[in-house]
């Protein structure tokens, strides 16, 4: 036991060193590809359509990501200066003890995300299998599932970036061979002029909230692993280049098998595998689809378990991801409970993290001007992010009134332009007020800033 424990990873919340940094712009792009080229990416756009023109629905997936990746990016530039992971970063905004509110939401919130791409893994492996050889489980293969996203998580950050690079190529062929079927095989003028529904429930405006609400939903793990990177500027261009394409493939996909499938008539589903089989590409798209959302949850369940670490920062890496692991495996299970409330989830992410990261964005380039100093960040020895007991006040007043407006206009009294980018920059502003008023920006060190090469 103690040898198998040994060969485990033992990533930490120390700041990153040089020697331990191995991404470079292609890994980076490669990881960020393969995270959300997914099947929730897939449904989301698939929900796009016929509630919105086919051509609509694709420039609102093009701009809502180009914009909601632009605050991923810069966030996870800040993991890739400090070396710091995403939870231990917010402790320089919410205070020592303050990052234990962020750390424990991100990680519940973060087994919900798995509990529903397990389930939706597990549609696609059963699909895969019974295809085969007729056998058919699939609570059994969501269990299995998430057996294999532990197996593989637990040996650390390289292993995770090794899948990436494999699933993204495979995401990326499988891709092209699909659109390129679709659009040789079906005329792209009947989709352009697909009726819309009479009644739809997703307006542009609000499926626009949605893709930058799924943008933003990565920023809670972005630095976990941006930390890794080489280049400031490298990681930066990866990371938006990879979500934006990574979205547009696996939304756009979505809303083009929708609307494929309305126009022939065929029974509408959230497993995207089942539209996918009746154009002939079941099997394939189902092993594919599978191993992308290993890929995503790996990516998941490591974020969790750093989440974990920045309370019990003394636990063995391995620990949490084990324990984390059976709590997914076991959630996963509920099935049809989770995609009823899909779209919620989503929205609910929106709602508790961009106050934070609104906070700690502003906190970062406008109030420290890019300088943390990342020993005490984890050490605390000197003090400079203690603030009052450990709490930053100005980060929670800012937070609670941020994610107090997006409730109300998200829930209560939904805006007709969303909600998203409101409280993002409603959350920011009140953050960077408080903070003036109260006087509680501390001396930042004299840090040269120069750019991880």
């Amino acid at each position: 036991m103690a040898q198998l424990v040994n060969q485990f990873g033992n990533d930490n919340i120390r700041p990153t060193s040089k020697n331990d940094r191995t991404m470079g712009f292609f890994s980076t792009f490669a990881l960020w590809l393969a995270a959300n080229v997914v099947i929730t990416s897939v449904l989301t756009g698939m929900f796009f359509v016929p509630d919105l023109p086919w051509s609509t629905a694709i420039w609102v997936i093009i701009i809502g990501s180009a914009i909601g990746a632009i605050p991923l990016a810069l966030t996870g530039r800040i993991g890739t200066r400090t070396g710091l992971s995403t939870m231990v970063m917010t402790r320089a905004a919410f205070g020592q003890r303050g990052a234990i509110l962020p750390s424990i939401v991100n990680t519940v919130v973060l087994i919900g995300w798995s509990w529903i791409q397990a389930y939706l893994a597990g549609l696609s492996l059963n699909y895969a299998v019974s295809f085969a050889t007729g056998y058919s489980n699939i609570p059994l293969f969501v269990i299995l599932t998430q057996f294999l996203v532990v197996g593989i998580t637990i040996y650390g950050h390289r292993k995770v970036e090794g899948l990436e690079k494999i699933v993204s190529i495979g995401m990326l062929l499988l891709s092209t061979v699909v659109f390129f079927q679709l659009f040789t095989r079906y005329e792209i003028g009947s989709l352009i002029t697909i009726q819309v529904a009479q009644n739809p429930e997703i307006s542009a405006i609000i499926a626009f909230d949605i893709v930058v609400a799924t943008a933003f939903s990565w920023m809670s793990s972005v630095c976990d692993f941006n930390r890794y990177a080489k280049s400031e500027t490298k990681a930066m261009a990866g990371t938006y280049l990879g979500y934006i394409l990574a979205s547009l493939i696996a939304m756009g996909l979505g809303a083009t098998v929708s609307g494929f499938s309305i126009l022939a008539g065929m029974e509408q589903t959230y497993d995207p595998t089942l539209l996918l089989a009746q154009y002939g590409f079941g099997f394939v798209a189902a092993v594919v689809v599978f191993l992308s959302v290993v890929s995503t949850n790996v990516m998941a369940l490591y974020s969790a378990s750093m989440s974990f670490m920045n309370v019990f920062s003394k636990v063995s890496f391995w620990k949490p991801v084990a324990a984390i692991g059976v709590i997914t495996i076991l959630g996963a299970l509920l099935q049809e409970a989770l995609m009823a409330s899909f779209f919620d989830f989503i929205l609910l992410i929106a709602t508790l993290f961009i106050p934070i990261f609104a906070i700690v964005l502003v906190d970062f380039f406008i109030i420290k001007k890019g300088n943390y100093d990342a020993d005490d960040i984890v050490e605390d020895t000197k003090g400079l992010y203690r603030y009052q007991n450990g709490i930053n006040i100005s980060a929670y007043i800012a937070y609670v009134l941020g994610a107090a407006f997006a409730y109300v206009f998200t829930y209560v009294a939904p805006l007709s332009i969303g909600s998203s980018i409101l409280t993002f920059f409603v959350s920011g502003i009140i953050y960077w007020a408080a903070m003036k008023l109260s006087n509680q920006i501390p001396e930042q060190p004299d840090l040269t800033k120069k750019e991880v090469s």
